[in-house]
């Protein structure tokens, strides 16, 4: 799997979120964070078309685009290639890592204990 810059990561992320949408779509939501030109966010993702990383459907005047992978198999590629690049491939110390930064919500925190219930069980 091709990794995606930063700002095609910000692009897929708008993707996953919003589904399928045009160029203008995805600039007006980036520039809700930054100002990025038309043309830029245009010519990023025609790159991300050549790079498989979205899909373009040119079946109406207004192409739309969508996003060629999961985000859930993006993620799991990258903390893998991030645990073992920069924790020596020990998901404890990444899961220590990032815990230990304090901004887990009560929820994520709830959802943390339950997976780590259920992988203790599942090791039994």
């Amino acid at each position: 799997m091709i990794k995606p810059t930063e700002t095609e990561l910000e692009i897929l992320n708008i993707l996953w979120q919003e589904g399928p949408s045009s160029v203008r779509i995805v600039n007006e939501k980036m520039n809700e964070q930054k100002e990025v030109g038309y043309t830029t966010t245009l010519k990023l993702m025609q790159l991300m078309t050549q790079k498989g990383l979205v899909k373009r459907d040119e079946s109406k005047r207004t192409h739309i685009y969508n996003a060629a992978v999961k985000a859930k198999d993006l993620q799991q590629t990258m903390v893998s290639k991030l645990m073992n690049a920069v924790f020596s491939g020990s998901a404890g110390q990444l899961a220590l890592s990032a815990l230990g930064n304090g901004k887990a919500s009560k929820q994520e925190l709830d959802e943390i204990k339950a997976l780590i219930e259920q992988l203790e069980n599942d090791a039994k």
